[in-house]
């Protein structure tokens, strides 16, 4: 992998991350950008304990712009866009229009490729593995930014989870602090080991093992499962067979097993309702522990993976009981979502 860090013409860090060593990154940014301005804030709730960013500039960002206007898409053809370069393998830069800024935090958008009409799905296993590579080189670079605390890597993918622009892509936060959700699962694991439990990870993942009745894919080194309690209609846990806080501990054999697990788990997922239907919309979103909370050495890094649609053409609402009083109620039990899973593997 090569790397090539560069500034975009409002002074916004943009890395190319290419798989050939050769490759020349040298394109200027030649739009006469604004400087960023950014008003976000993050106010803690006494109540529940959680902080919420309040970011009103987010409400002038790109909204479903057409495809040959797209920001995500390389330089071409006289149309100069938020890459510089007329092609890319991968590409991560500063959001323009952040939820997270400066001593409150940075956001980054990831494209996973320069082709507008691909998905994540599509991509080769050496171009997944390049993505792994950035993830986890944004990981060690922004666990070097003082006064980020964990970092976080998602795709949101399709129009019913509120993506606005439809070019394969990602982001990543780094957050001033640990996350609501990081939070609880540390001390689920702290509580079951204080009462006389071994680590609650390496269990989960034992037990899942063990059952097998929710297992939809198993390799020499990761292993993905729809988990016991399953919040979500089809919701999958991808997790390494070796236990390792984040992404920076992965060792050669799990990050080139990963692209073949990974892109198999997206395809299934594709072909859960049939070829009818619209691709399907999902959250693609990896744990990593905190840098310095308790029990960092205990958590277990791995990737959750679901979607909102429950079954052809209806999708799962967040309503009264889910949003009032965080209590899911799943219609498809997590053992037949798993079926369906193993079902629907490649030919």
């Amino acid at each position: 992998m090569k790397k090539t860090s560069t500034r975009l013409a409002d002074g916004r860090e943009l890395v190319y991350y290419d798989s050939r060593d050769d490759a020349v990154r040298d394109a200027a940014d030649r739009r006469p950008l604004d400087a960023v301005s950014t008003a976000s804030e993050i106010r803690h709730d006494a109540l529940l304990g959680d902080s919420v960013a309040v970011a009103s500039h987010r409400q002038g960002r790109t909204y479903h712009p057409p495809a040959d206007e797209c920001p995500l898409c390389p330089s071409r053809d006289g149309r100069l866009s938020e890459i510089p370069d007329t092609d890319y393998d991968v590409v991560v830069f500063e959001n323009r229009f952040p939820s997270l800024a400066g001593e409150r935090g940075r956001c980054e958008v990831v494209c996973f490729t320069s082709d507008h009409d691909a998905s994540f799905a599509d991509l080769s296993e050496e171009q997944a593995g390049l993505v792994l590579e950035a993830w986890t080189d944004r990981t060690a670079e922004l666990a070097a930014v003082p006064g980020v605390e964990q970092v976080f890597c998602f795709e949101n993918r399709g129009a019913e989870i509120g993506v606005t622009l439809q070019h394969p892509h990602g982001q990543i936060y780094g957050y001033p602090f640990t996350t609501p959700r990081t939070a609880l699962m540390l001390r689920s694991a702290a509580d079951h080991r204080a009462a006389g439990g071994g680590n609650l990870f390496d269990e989960v993942v034992a037990r899942e093992r063990e059952e097998g009745s929710r297992v939809v894919l198993e390799g020499e080194h990761w292993i993905a499962f729809v988990p016991y309690a399953a919040h979500w209609p089809y919701e999958v846990h991808l997790y390494p067979k070796r236990r390792v806080p984040d992404l920076r501990a992965l060792d050669g054999a799990a990050r080139t097993e990963f692209p073949q697990i990974y892109l198999e788990l997206l395809r299934r997922f594709d072909r859960i309702f049939g070829d009818a239907e619209p691709p399907t919309p999902y959250i693609a979103a990896w744990h990593q522990a905190p840098f310095t909370a308790p029990g960092r050495d205990d958590f277990a890094l791995h990737l959750e993976l679901f979607t909102i649609r429950r079954t052809s053409g209806k999708l799962k609402f967040l309503a009264g009981s889910e949003s009032g009083m965080s209590v899911f109620i799943n219609d498809v039990p997590p053992e037949a979502a798993a079926g369906r899973l193993r079902e629907v593997a490649s030919k």
